[in-house]
């Protein structure tokens, strides 16, 4: 790959279509994210243990559904089942903009779970179905690199805008929110209506068996899936609890360094990301993964040291270190993990096998900040960054192992590449 240019040229149409309006579709959920908690808790006056329990709903509904929605997936294709999921999206974001009651709240936050349970194996499916080969891997990278931009600038944009002592400031971002939703149903209703499944013939590496207890005695499958959810149990389902309160009673740093810290995070992504995918094009993925948990495990410890020197200049800078380090390491994965999964599908089994992806991802941001939050109550500091770095190392392990099982190619590797190594 020479740059960004040669990669949209031999995007096809659909895939530009799909990616040009990624940081559209995300600036609504960005406006969001970082406030919905406090929209239940200090708007809508709901106790704040409540709060966290309808928070909840979301990622526990959308671990239930996933699973129907992988094989709903396969059998209506992913336009039909991302249509649905986009309109439960769109009634949830605006019941919730005037919820003033916790069960209307939670009936809102269990439809736009259904929506998050469902779009990650639909879209993964859809991607799968435009783009191929190493392209497909470096669109993956792309698409996350637009997603963190959209997230990010809503963020910001929400922080300036929303107010507490002005309700009419968050019914107003959930709206928006309500309206992102709108571009990707226009393109699904508009120029990818006509975007079908490659029916391909299926090989050793991608059999068309469909059931989930079929896709699971594959022994890629189960070890790449044990990797993906280690690597969100120590990554991503850290970034909304354990992260931040280490930050907060161990490192003492103030929250406007923690918030700062996130947008360290989009920054990296964003401009590291292209980069990154020109370095490991044809590279094995599961030697990228090694690497990605090697830098990870070197952040963990760079937080880690933050405590050491509570309240000062040099724990928050630490803190933002750490949330630079772990974004180049996200830069890594986003690319590999969804790849590998697609290319040990077909188009007969590829919701399903994408919906395992969804469920491990789901499983390890939930359970992972239960742990931390365990931890850290019992001020078991030093054991949680242990067991991050410990996790780390187990990544590393894993995809030594997922190595022997997968072909070259279904690894990422090019016929030139292999001969290079």
């Amino acid at each position: 790959m020479v740059g960004i240019g040669s990669f949209w040229r031999a995007l096809p149409v659909e895939g530009r279509w799909l990616l040009s309006t990624v940081a559209i579709q995300t600036l609504g959920r960005g406006l969001t994210l970082p406030f919905t908690v406090i929209y239940l808790h200090e708007v809508r006056g709901f106790e704040l243990g409540l709060s966290g329990a309808l928070m909840s709903l979301i990622a526990v509904t959308g671990l239930i559904v996933t699973g129907p929605g992988g094989v709903l997936i396969d059998r209506y294709g992913a336009r039909a089942v991302l249509l649905g999921g986009l309109t439960a999206m769109i009634a949830g974001c605006t019941l919730l903009a005037f919820a003033t009651h916790p069960g209307v709240a939670a009936v809102a936050l269990i439809l736009m779970g259904v929506n998050f349970g469902v779009s990650w194996p639909g879209f993964n499916a859809l991607i799968a179905s435009v783009v191929d080969g190493d392209l497909r891997q470096q669109y993956f990278g792309v698409n996350f690199a637009l997603i963190n931009l959209g997230i990010g600038v809503g963020g910001i944009l929400g922080g300036f805008y929303v107010d507490v002592t002005a309700p009419e400031t968050f019914t107003a971002i959930f709206l928006v929110d309500a309206a992102s939703s709108l571009v990707p149903m226009a393109l699904l209703l508009g120029p990818l209506r006509h975007v079908r499944p490659r029916v391909a013939e299926p090989t050793d590496e991608a059999p068309a068996e469909g059931s989930y207890r079929e896709l699971l005695r594959r022994p890629p499958v189960v070890w790449l899936t044990v990797l993906t959810f280690l690597a969100m149990f120590i990554g991503y389902g850290q970034m909304e609890a354990g992260f931040p309160a280490f930050a907060r009673q161990v490192a003492e740093v103030s929250t406007r360094v923690i918030g700062f810290s996130f947008a360290v995070n989009t920054a990296v992504i964003v401009l590291l990301q292209f980069a990154v995918l020109k370095r490991i094009s044809g590279r094995r993925r599961t030697r990228v993964m090694m690497v990605m948990a090697a830098v990870w495990a070197g952040s963990w410890l760079l937080l880690g040291a933050t405590g050491l020197l509570p309240g000062s200049l040099a724990a928050a800078i630490g803190v933002l270190a750490f949330m630079g380090v772990f974004a180049f390491g996200e830069t890594l994965l986003q690319p590999t993990v969804p790849a590998m999964y697609n290319d040990l599908a077909s188009d007969r089994n590829r919701g399903r096998i994408n919906a395992i992806n969804s469920a491990a991802f789901q499983g390890g941001a939930i359970t992972g900040p239960i742990v931390a939050g365990l931890l850290l109550d019992l001020e078991l500091q030093a054991w949680y960054i242990a067991l991050m770095v410990l996790g780390c190392v187990g990544i590393g392990v894993l995809a030594s192992v997922l190595e022997r099982h997968v072909s070259p190619a279904v690894n990422g590797v090019t016929a030139t590449a292999d001969a290079v190594e």
